[in-house]
């Protein structure tokens, strides 16, 4: 018994695993044919009120730790996001992901479903 604990242990996933794929598959989903098209729509949506939710993370949280981070999301075939998951966790990142589960984005394409999107946060000093 104790050897299959073990090879259990062993082959399980390291923590974040799951998170970094999600990334992937977002990324190469952004890379694909109708990827562009698709950010485009996406940002001319969002892109004014993720500025304004970004600075008032920033604000509820002062003073504010103002680490890179980045989100990832599934967005659903009516454009609601479900399994918004953010790395690393700050008060700030977490409060964005809180933002974004308001927010409806355009129709993605079709394929892949649930369609994945990811956003890197930082900021320019």
């Amino acid at each position: 018994m104790s050897v299959l604990l073990a090879l259990a242990l062993q082959l399980a996933p390291a923590a974040g695993s799951d998170f970094h794929a999600r990334v992937t598959q977002a990324k190469l989903a952004e890379g694909a044919a109708t990827g562009p098209a698709y950010q485009k729509q996406m940002w001319d949506r969002i892109g004014n009120p993720t500025t304004d939710a970004y600075k008032s993370c920033l604000a509820s949280n002062a003073p504010a730790d103002r680490s890179p981070f980045t989100l990832v999301a599934d967005v659903m075939a009516d454009g609601r996001l479900a399994q918004i998951e953010v790395q690393p966790q700050t008060p700030i990142a977490r409060c964005m992901a809180g933002q974004f589960a308001t927010w409806m984005l355009p129709a993605p394409p079709a394929s892949p479903a649930p369609y994945p999107v990811e956003i890197d946060f930082s900021i320019k000093n």
